[in-house]
């Protein structure tokens, strides 16, 4: 009995030792965390990675290469480069990648050492992209770089890069720009060459406006007068319809009685001639004062009772 279980705490002792060995990539056995790709060399040739998390048996003497799974960063140094319309931009630009393929990614980097690895993959990355962004924003307008297809030129970079590093076991997932800088040199005679366009515009805008604000008015006064010269040929027509009722109505009221018409036009005669304050130098038999001066007139008009 004592036998079997110093057997048992000597085996119990030997599996802990082998997977302390395993985490340290020692021994028999292979331990995979989550986020780890490892590549097994037995006699310098690359066996089948292994891929998922786990532990996995490996030949004695082989050696272990542990990759990242995960995506990786590559920030890249500033890069001068001239747009389709001749203008010098500084663009700073980062990476997201990651191995995908450990086999193809050692054939390619083939180091031991996995940050030796990386850093000569990074390298790799980094000419392939600059050489990328330098072609896509040399095929493009400053404009369309600062502001309206910035979007699509990043997407077409990460596109490009991704196919050109495939073959490397690296697979780009984005390429950005940071910033975008103009060079000293020239960024003052840009500026000076924006200001110009947009004064342009302005004035481009103002003479549009100005041009329309010439045919609002136009119309408006056309229609104004065309307006009021109908107003005046209705006002003409209804006046004359006016004075041609009135003069039925005289013409009616003289034929009933024409010395009762006589007399009122005499009245309104006078109160239009003579005020409080006017004075006439008439003849005596002038007809203006016949009815001041014949009072009989004023007995044959028709009595009002």
């Amino acid at each position: 009995m004592r036998r079997l279980v110093l057997v048992m705490l000597v085996l119990f002792g030997l599996g802990v030792s082998l997977i302390a060995a395993g985490e340290f990539d020692f021994g028999p056995v292979v331990i995979t965390h989550e986020g780890e790709q490892k590549l097994i060399l037995f006699l310098g040739k690359a066996g089948a990675p292994r891929l998922d998390p786990g532990v996995s048996a490996r030949w004695p003497f082989s050696t272990v290469i542990t990759y990242e799974k995960r995506l990786l960063y590559l920030n890249t140094n500033a890069l001068p480069i001239q747009t389709e319309d001749g203008e010098f931009i500084v663009v700073d630009n980062y990476v997201i990648w990651r191995i995908v393929d450990p086999l193809k990614f050692y054939s390619s980097f083939p180091s031991k050492n996995a940050n030796q690895a990386v850093e000569q993959a990074q390298e790799q990355i980094d000419r392939v992209t600059r050489a990328d962004v330098r072609a896509a924003i040399g095929q493009r307008k400053l404009d369309e770089v600062l502001t309206t297809q910035r979007s699509e030129i990043m997407s077409g970079i990460t596109k490009q890069s991704d196919e050109s590093l495939r073959r490397y076991g690296i697979e780009v997932d984005d390429v950005r720009i940071n910033s975008t800088e103009l060079p000293e040199s020239i960024r003052e005679k840009v500026y000076e060459r924006m200001r110009a366009e947009r004064e342009r515009l302005a004035r481009k805008s103002r003479a549009e406006g100005n041009e329309q604000g010439i045919e609002i008015r136009s119309a408006a006064d056309r229609d104004s007068k065309i307006l009021v010269a109908e107003a005046k040929r209705d006002a003409e027509i209804l006046r004359g319809e006016g004075d041609a009722e009135s003069a039925r109505i005289y013409a009616e009221s003289f034929s009933k009685d024409p010395e009762f018409y006589g007399f009122l036009r005499t009245l309104e005669a006078y109160r239009k001639t003579i005020g409080s304050k006017t004075t006439l130098i008439l003849s005596p038999d002038s007809s203006f004062f016949q009815l001041l001066r014949n009072g009989d007139e004023l007995k044959r008009l028709p009595s009002t009772e």
